[in-house]
């Protein structure tokens, strides 16, 4: 599949951008994917080869990735199938530290030569990187795990599912998005499966088989009295989940404000395109949102690019430190604000944690790309920021000696470097619902979905849109809404924070192409949060000409 037709079928805009033609891999027929690949005595014994051959050339520490990468991807149009994607990625990546210097190399020549010409790359790499190297790398230390495996924990691999099933969901979903009123709909799944086996000199054997899913679509209706169209996005959340995320369960579903479906770990994608077509035909007719102060009430599948770009990205360390600056900015909390221990980033509830433990989310292994197990910890408790996001090499800069598991790569032919894990709100703990929230309100706006959204290259200032909006008046619900975006700043907003729902409100929002870095990298994440309402943002209209 050509990369240009990749970006044209996904409809992903700046995030299809970032995929890089690895990922695609190699075209495989579908029956390929079942395949079990390499085994894992073999797995250990290639990847004993390059530690041992880095050792033999002066290298302090290394580490081997072996990976296998599969995908599959299905894409419709309205009563059409528009492509059916299979690939498959394999090979090796070897990092060495040689004279207080990070070498890397890689190779798809996963055989004893291959891996050895590799391994003395990247010694070499790292030698001629120590001649200009300032100051020598420190890693934080990581206990020896010995041979262990861990697994999404799937119920259907989306593997063995007969992609016409796929096909025959997908087109479903299609024609109940034209039989409610909508002109265009294109729809697709993406699915994955990471095979990653980690080998260290710190003697960790780890092998790791990750799922993920994500089924999306557009729903388009037309006035064609005006010429005017509206869309509406899926409201599914990309899931670290196997294929029984499309089961479309009614007891994994949350009945929201004028019709709108919530789902949590199982999405049925027909019913969600059927109420999207209606919505995106309603929106044709919605009032056009007065400019001014409003409390925001941010169901989570909005609220997770919210937090996304004002939470997840500024505090990662190396923005902070000003090491990563190429792929969209630094971050204005500094390492003087953490300092404190008085940094008010929210207001008193709010609570925004780093994990990458949590069932269910993009974000879950067991194991980081450097061997660290997994955890969960804390970045704002109380509204005072707390922590950042650090890995091996960095924590000794914040006073830490302990990884805190969030170092990744996006293939075997990438280096690993600090990812962000799922950063995520925590529910209130108060019994409060979306029902609570609303009769709570005098003069606000409700917002599910993403939309287009800006933010600074310090991560501060910010504006953000939806998919759907509804405006509140005197505790109820009295209409729809456009030409919607609200502008703030991040502690502003998040000290804005005046109520948040409770744990049975609690969904995630995700994304599959988190990009960073240069050249970037994509990684994919979550972000859970209850419904949470923000008292007096700033709302602008979008559809007003100046």
């Amino acid at each position: 599949m050509k990369r240009r037709d990749f970006i044209q079928y996904t409809g992903l805009g700046a995030g299809a951008l970032m995929v890089p033609s690895l990922l695609l891999g190699n075209d495989i027929p579908a029956e390929a994917l079942l395949n079990p690949g390499m085994d894992v005595a073999i797995k250990k014994r290639m990847a004993d080869v390059a530690l041992n051959t880095a050792k033999s050339l002066g290298a302090s520490y290394a580490d081997a990735r072996i990976g296998r990468y599969l995908n599959q991807y299905v894409f419709t149009r309205e009563d059409k199938v528009q492509n059916v994607v299979n690939t498959e990625s394999f090979g090796i990546g070897i990092r060495v530290i040689v004279n207080g210097t990070w070498g890397f190399a890689s190779t798809n020549s996963v055989t004893e030569d291959g891996i050895k010409k590799a391994t003395d790359q990247a010694v070499a790499i790292a030698k001629a990187n120590s001649k200009i190297q300032k100051e020598e790398v420190k890693l934080a230390p990581v206990k020896s795990h010995g041979e262990v495996t861990w697994k999404t924990p799937i119920k259907k691999d989306f593997k063995d599912v007969p992609v016409s099933e796929k096909v025959d969901l997908l087109l479903s979903a299609n024609a109940a998005a034209l039989e409610n009123g909508a002109n265009y709909v294109n729809s697709g799944l993406f699915m994955v499966n990471e095979q990653k086996y980690f080998a260290s000199t710190d003697g960790s054997y780890i092998d790791q088989d990750v799922h993920r899913i994500w089924p999306t679509f557009t729903v388009t209706a037309i006035d064609k009295a005006s010429g005017k169209f509206k869309s509406r996005q899926a409201m599914s959340a990309p899931m670290g989940m196997g294929y029984e995320y499309m089961d479309g369960l009614a007891s994994e579903k949350l009945k929201g404000p004028e019709g709108l479906n919530l789902y949590r770990n199982s999405y049925d994608i027909v019913e969600d395109a059927g109420v999207a077509a209606k919505q995106a035909k309603a929106r044709l007719a919605a009032k056009s949102v007065e400019a001014g102060k409003y409390d925001l009430v941010l169901e989570p599948n909005h609220l997770g690019l919210t937090i996304h770009e004002s939470v997840g990205h500024p505090l990662e360390l190396d923005r902070v430190l000003g090491y990563e600056a190429n792929y969209a900015g630094t971050s204005f909390a500094t390492l003087d604000k953490w300092k404190t221990k008085n940094f008010k980033y929210g207001s008193d509830i709010v609570n925004l944690v780093a994990d990458k433990t949590q069932v269910g989310s993009l974000g879950a292994v067991g194991y980081d790309d450097e061997g660290v197990k997994t955890k969960k910890w804390d970045l704002v408790r109380n509204g005072v920021l707390t922590n950042y996001q650090a890995i091996r090499d960095q924590v000794h800069m914040i006073d830490q000696n302990e990884s805190h598991g969030c170092c990744y790569s996006q293939s075997w032919n990438d280096v690993q470097f600090q990812r962000m894990p799922n950063v995520s709100l925590e529910p209130g703990t108060e019994k409060y619902s979306i029902d609570d929230m609303i009769k709570d309100v005098e003069k606000g706006i409700y917002i599910a979905g993403r939309g287009s959204y800006s933010i600074d290259q310090q991560r501060y200032n910010f504006q953000f849109g939806g998919t759907v909006f509804y405006e509140i008046k005197n505790g109820k619900i009295v209409g729809m809404l456009d030409d919607v975006a609200y502008q703030s700043n991040t502690q502003e907003f998040w000290n804005s924070c005046s109520k948040i729902c409770d744990k049975d409100d609690y969904r995630m929002f995700g994304s599959f192409f988190d990009g960073k870095g240069q050249p970037s990298q994509i990684s994919a994440v979550s972000h859970g949060s209850s419904t949470t309402r923000f008292n007096g943002v700033n709302v602008i209209n979008t559809g007003r000409k100046i």
